[in-house]
């Protein structure tokens, strides 16, 4: 594996292989990585002749400065999984090389209901400044393939809408939540959990399969109730728990037959911000 810490001598290698017709992908991390990052590596080798992955913990998406200093950053074991998922390109950059200055962390997106509903509502701004890194990022290694993982559903639309703001041709490919046996979904915060939070902290995708399993057409306000004091019951504190359509994230609460739909949650359990989704098959 190759590591590049200059974006400028990456676009370079990038560029001579495009001549040569070898195509590019990519999985941006912010590190921490666990097997549903490695699984993203894996989908990307499978789909392209060079794959490249990115560690950057991006300051320009935490709208809570203790949130950006106490995310893991366990460098040297990240590469290490990256050597050996057979990773070929790691882009290891600090801060100066993306934001050389203030002027370069001031840039604004249409990003239109995305922004203000769900995870945009109780993080203000979070989306403006993924937006701000991936733009960054896709503009220095302008790859084929883009490769996102589902716990972050909204943030793939918000990536989407950024990739068709910008005209890139990249093509975004969304790849299933990995979970732990238990049926937590697989996340870099899960490590600040204590043993028994972690175990408690299932209690999110178990809510999110009692709703699949129990939904009708008039009954979704009902679940949602049940489910939010239940988990209140064992210590979690809910910001959201929301029915929506998988286009555009439209919030509904009486499902239509046929509707391609998720829910959604986001929720605190001792101080860790934990999100989890699941899809609701038509």
């Amino acid at each position: 594996m190759i590591i590049f810490k200059h974006g400028g001598k990456l676009e370079d290698f990038v560029l001579k292989n495009k001549i040569k017709n070898n195509s590019i992908g990519f999985v941006p991390t912010m590190g921490a990585l666990h097997e549903g990052h490695l699984s993203l590596i894996r989908e990307c080798k499978m789909a392209s002749k060079i794959t490249v992955a990115s560690i950057f913990v991006n300051p320009t998406q935490f709208n809570n400065k203790e949130d950006l200093e106490k995310y893991p950053r366990p460098v040297s074991k990240d590469i290490l999984l990256l050597e050996e998922t057979g990773c070929d390109i790691l882009f290891l950059p600090d801060e100066k090389e993306i934001y050389p200055n203030d002027k370069s962390k001031k840039k604004s997106y249409r990003l239109g209901n995305l922004e203000s509903i769900l995870e945009g509502e109780f993080r203000p701004g979070h989306f403006q400044g993924v937006c701000l890194v991936v733009e960054k990022l896709l503009n220095i290694i302008n790859p084929d393939f883009l490769f996102l993982g589902q716990k972050d559903y909204q943030q793939c639309l918000v990536i989407k809408k950024l990739i068709s703001l910008t005209h890139k041709k990249t093509r975004v490919i969304i790849c299933p939540i990995f979970r732990e046996t238990n049926g937590l979904a697989m996340s870099s915060r899960n490590v600040r959990l204590n043993p028994s939070d972690r175990e408690k902290a299932y209690e999110l995708y178990r809510s999110l399969d009692f709703i699949k399993e129990n939904l009708s057409v008039d009954n979704f306000l009902n679940l949602r109730k049940q489910v939010v004091s239940c988990l209140q019951e064992k210590g979690f504190k809910v910001e959201y728990l929301e029915l929506a359509k998988r286009k555009g994230l439209k919030i509904v609460t009486t499902p239509n037959s046929g509707e391609e739909l998720i829910i959604l949650i986001a929720a605190f359990l001792s101080n860790v911000r934990l999100i989890d989704n699941l899809l609701i098959n038509p």
